[in-house]
């Protein structure tokens, strides 16, 4: 079989979470081929990867967003006429109420229309010029063209990419890679599935509500655009993953129908992990965060929490393992730990986790969102207790599901709050006993549920649901 994996934002370009899953995921098929076809901001990333491919990954076509902003006008050639058909889907891709997709492929895919020559033509000057009397009529014509624009012309430009040959497309997001696979679904009439780890939606959502960039009368019409994204992934999806069960039901929230929807839990490789020893004492507690670091992954609220946490317990100690996502943040983190004075945070970076987790006592993660996270189970199946913020489905793998009966194996707060991620951390650090009951229930609790094999046979399961159920529908 000829996988092709749609990826944004993340693999092979960083390490870690979503990344370090997909390195694994791959490594583990050797008997089948992959194209990976990769969504990034800019061609400065050209070829710039963080993994070392297996013999398995046959192409990487890359995409770069940047390379959209230098798309010009045709030359020389008679200007496209869009037909009527055209023009309605366009107006309902602009208000992001969910157009026809196949009209909007064929335009721009087969017909090879270029998405300048419509930016910069009457149709879509008359299409706006309607929505601002409409929609917006006391905010400025100019900052309407460049909103709505800004938010045309990674479509318009992907839309237009080139479709790697393969049996099956499988999107690791919506979003824009959940565009590609669809349309690479149409384009090769090949089947397409969808896997979240997190539920794309409602993390651009969060974005949105707090971004400063996009001013409060455009929010609005950023979240429908994702949202108007993700339908297009649900619809054209024949199976629609996720990681557990709430994530499911948010899925249907967001339009994708129910009958599509399957749970497949994570699983790591846990004999990596299982027979580390307990940490020998050596005057310190020490606390892990296995984390990118991020904006989403919060570790500004870690720092804070540290900081309590140092006045009530001195001996411990914080390590942050893990690459760098974003620099700006990452010299942030840096700077409040210079300017709040506070001792013993370790920035480590990239390393050997499981080697490192024998001089760790317990882990934290103090995301704002996250899907299933893998620094969890490897800390569990370490036999460390975490302490994490609630948030996807961190309170089920901390305290299980309904038919486990191993016990908590740590302890979950609400996310961006210092103070109580303060007090959690500080449980753990004073109750060893604590520790090593919740460590022995994490561990049982991913030896049962979260083990790599099992997963990757539900994957491959659900490769071979979607092939028949395409041939069933007779279209190949």
């Amino acid at each position: 079989m000829r996988i092709c994996l749609v990826l944004e934002g993340c693999y092979p370009y960083v390490r870690g979470g979503v990344s370090s899953w997909m390195h694994a995921y791959i490594g583990a098929m050797p008997q089948h081929e992959f194209v990976l076809w990769v969504i990034a901001e800019s061609r400065e990333m050209k070829g710039k990867f963080k993994y070392e491919m297996h013999p398995n990954v046959k192409e990487i076509h890359e995409v770069f967003l940047s390379d959209a902003l230098k798309l010009r006008p045709k030359k020389g050639l008679a200007k496209y006429k869009f037909t009527e058909e055209e023009i309605a889907e366009l107006k309902k891709l602009i208000a992001c109420e969910n157009p026809s997709w196949p009209i909007l492929f064929r335009t721009y895919k087969t017909k090879k229309v270029n998405a300048v020559d419509f930016l910069m033509g009457e149709e879509f000057l008359e299409i706006l010029l309607e929505m601002c009397r409409e929609k917006y009529p006391f905010v400025p014509f100019a900052e309407l063209f460049h909103t709505v624009r800004s938010m045309l012309v990674p479509m318009l430009f992907l839309m237009g990419q080139d479709v790697p040959q393969a049996d099956i497309y499988h999107a690791i997001s919506t979003g824009y890679g959940g565009l590609l696979g669809a349309m690479g679904s149409w384009s090769s009439n090949k089947p397409f599935i969808v896997t979240e780890h997190g539920i794309y939606t409602r993390e651009r959502e969060e974005e949105i509500l707090r971004a400063k960039w996009v001013p409060p009368y455009f929010k609005q019409q950023w979240i429908s655009l994702f949202h108007m994204l993700s339908q297009c992934a649900y619809n054209y999806a024949v199976t629609v993953t996720s990681l557990f069960p709430r994530a499911a039901e948010t899925q249907i929230e967001l339009g994708c129908p129910p009958y599509k929807c399957r749970v497949i839990r994570n699983g790591i490789h846990i004999e990596n992990f299982i027979n580390i020893p307990p940490k020998e004492d050596n005057g310190y507690i020490d606390i892990a965060a296995i984390v990118r670091l991020s904006p989403i992954k919060d570790i500004k609220t870690m720092i804070y929490a540290f900081v309590e946490l140092k006045a009530k317990v001195p001996n411990a100690r914080l390590h942050i393992l893990g690459d760098t996502d974003d620099e700006d943040y990452a010299k942030e983190c840096v700077e409040l730990v210079k300017q709040l004075e506070v001792k013993d945070i370790f920035f480590v970076g990239n390393t050997n986790v499981p080697e490192y987790l024998k001089n760790i006592d317990f882990t934290v993660l103090s995301s704002i969102s996250e899907g299933q996270p893998l620094a969890v189970l490897e800390s569990f199946a370490a036999g460390r207790p975490c302490v994490t913020t609630d948030v996807g489905c961190c309170r089920e793998l901390l305290n299980g599901y309904a038919d486990d009966t191993f016990g908590k194996a740590g302890v979950y707060v609400p996310p961006m709050h210092a103070e109580m991620l303060a007090a959690g951390m500080e449980l753990l650090c004073n109750r060893k006993d604590v520790r090593v009951s919740m460590g022995k229930a994490g561990r049982e609790r991913v030896k049962k549920y979260y083990v790599h094999t099992d997963m990757i046979r539900r994957y491959l399961e659900n490769y071979e649901e979607a092939l028949s159920q395409w041939q069933a529908l007779d279209l190949s």
